[in-house]
This record gives C-alpha cells, sequence and structure tokens, in this order.
C-alpha cells in the first residue's frame, strides 16, 4: 500500500524563488491546457489526448516568446501540472455521468497566483533524491533542507512540493510499504463524542477537550483587527493575512496532532471499535 510522509523543508532564499518560478509555470501549464480542452468540450470536439496536449502547451510553448522560461525548470513538473488537469476533468465527467461516488465535483478552475496553496509534484523521472546529508535534492532547485521527524520506510516515488497560505514549506513523500497488521488484543471500547467531553469512552475514562481555538482567540483577535486596517491590496495586508494564516496554521496542526495522537492510542490498545453514540 502506498503512505505519505510529510516534512517541513527550509529552502534558501535562491532557492525560493527557483520554487516560486516553478510554481508559476505548472499553473500557467495547467491553465493553458484547461483552456485548449474547455474549448474543445464546448465546441463538442474530441477530447484532447496527453500527447497532444503534451505537445501543443509544453513542446512548442518553450518556442514561444511569451513561454520561452517553461524552460527553466523540470519538465516533468510541466508533465505532472497536465496530469492534473487530465485527472480533474476525468473526475467531473465521471461525476456528471454518475460514475463517481460522493458529492458531485465542478468543473475544473483555472489556477491563480494569488491562490493560497500552491504545489509541484516530482516523480521517479526527475530524478529526486534524498542525499546523504539528508538534504532533498529537486532538479533545478538544489539540496533543500529537511526537518527530518522519523526515516522514510523506503525509497519514495513521488515527492510534492507544497507552499501553504501561513507561507510553509512541505515536502509530501509517497512510499510504497507492506501492510503490518497490529499485534490481535481483547479489549474492545466504545466511544461515545459529545460537548462536554472530546470523547466519553465506555470504561469510564472521559478525555476532555482542548479547545484550541479558544485559547488562541485572544491572539487572532488581535491579529484579524490588524488585518481590518490594512488597506486592500498593500503589501502590510499581505503582511497581515500571512500573520493570520499562520495563527490558523498553528491551531489546526494542533489539533490534527491530538486526533492523531488520540486515535492511535484507542486503535492500538483495543482491536474491537463500538460507535455507541454521536453527538
Amino acid at each position: 500500500m502506498r503512505l505519505r510522509y510529510s516534512f517541513r523543508i527550509d529552502p534558501t532564499p535562491g532557492q525560493r524563488v527557483a520554487l516560486a518560478r516553478a510554481f508559476g509555470c505548472a499553473r500557467v501549464v495547467f491553465n493553458d491546457a484547461l483552456a485548449i480542452r474547455t474549448q474543445a468540450y464546448e465546441q463538442g470536439s474530441p477530447f484532447v489526448t496527453d500527447a497532444e496536449l503534451s505537445v501543443r502547451v509544453i513542446t512548442a510553448g518553450k518556442t514561444r516568446a511569451d513561454r520561452a522560461w517553461l524552460g527553466e525548470v523540470s519538465v516533468v513538473v510541466l508533465q505532472q501540472a497536465l496530469a492534473d488537469c487530465t485527472t480533474a476533468f476525468r473526475n467531473f465527467f465521471a461525476s456528471i455521468s454518475g460514475k463517481r461516488k460522493g458529492p458531485r465535483v465542478g468543473a475544473p478552475r483555472f489556477r491563480s497566483r494569488k491562490d493560497h496553496r500552491q504545489a509541484i509534484r516530482f516523480t521517479r523521472n526527475a530524478r529526486f533524491c534524498v542525499t546523504e546529508a539528508g538534504r532533498l535534492r529537486l532538479p533545478k532547485i538544489g539540496d533543500v533542507p529537511v526537518r527530518w521527524s522519523r526515516d522514510l520506510p523506503a525509497a519514495p516515488s513521488s515527492v510534492t512540493v507544497i507552499k501553504d497560505a501561513a507561507g510553509r514549506y512541505h515536502a509530501s513523500f509517497v512510499v510504497e510499504v507492506t501492510a503490518q497488521p497490529l499485534p490481535v488484543v481483547d479489549a474492545e471500547v466504545g466511544i461515545d463524542l459529545g460537548l462536554g467531553h472530546f470523547a466519553v469512552l465506555s470504561d469510564g475514562r472521559k478525555i476532555s477537550s482542548p479547545r484550541f481555538l479558544r485559547r488562541a482567540g485572544k491572539k487572532l483577535k488581535k491579529l484579524q483587527k490588524a488585518l481590518s486596517r490594512k488597506e486592500k491590496g498593500s503589501s502590510n495586508r499581505a503582511k497581515a493575512r500571512s500573520k493570520v494564516a499562520r495563527a490558523h496554521a498553528g491551531v489546526a496542526d494542533a489539533r490534527r496532532e491530538f486526533h492523531h495522537q488520540l486515535s492511535t492510542a484507542i486503535v492500538r490498545d483495543n482491536f474491537h471499535l463500538k460507535r455507541i453514540a454521536s453527538h
């Protein structure tokens, strides 16, 4: 099975410029491909194949004066942007035809430079690697320091570099691993999710809710007030928005860590898990 392992990375100022260039090139390729396929779809023309799209958007695009900078980034990044466009259209068609389960998926939308989340993906064809010094080597970007919290169980098949709304950079590795079942235990427990407590277990244990957002409320209120005073479109407003995003990201990270640690502990200690009630 495939698992994802995500780690914070700390690119240098020069590497951040290179990453911004890669984000922009991937965005332009995605938008060019989306425009071509949307036009074909509206005109009732056959679906433009990946091979034809690669020639028109990437190969021919590099020869255009207004797209010459596409050659400054790894071609794998551009190919993966086309793959994302294909996946978005297939999900859309499967959704409107009823083949895709779950909520309806809307038509693909154009990406914007103002999107708070930017991402690019490298596959093995890009020949990325983790160096002996523990850095992530990315083509045309360099060796990026990684904040390792644990070792990867195997060589990754791909890595996605993400810049979130808080301006933080992450490397998300996809690793193929063999499933290892947990040891069998006889214990079982029921869980009642409530308001007074985060959860009450059938064995009498009560788990208090940390209330991460309420604890951070005073700081967030101050940052939101400072943001509201900044002029729209100004650089000061962008800085204030980034501070608010970082504060919210800290709350989200703390909440996610609490949920993961609690759920993992309950599953490891109890073989059978019964849900009694939910409020």
